[in-house]
């Protein structure tokens, strides 16, 4: 199951392994779930390393508002 994140003029699908960017933060989806999704963040894309932490999908949905999807032939 995918969650629906809208973005003018697009529909982003959330979905494990994605990596948003947000100024200078990455955000890496580690684990979705139905009501749930964990994320590491860092401040550079080349480290995977970081705090797994827990929020509702809600929240992730307003921590990105605004963020780009990275491409991951970029990662």
């Amino acid at each position: 199951m995918k969650y629906d994140f809208v973005i003018p003029n697009q529909i982003m699908k959330l979905q494990q392994g994605q990596i948003w960017q947000k100024g200078s933060n990455y955000y890496r989806i580690t684990e979705w779930s139905r009501m749930i999704i964990q994320y590491k963040h860092t401040q550079r894309l080349d480290r995977k390393e970081g705090e797994v932490i827990e929020v509702s999908k809600k929240e992730f949905c307003r921590l990105i508002k605004g963020a780009t999807l990275v491409d991951p032939s970029s990662a």
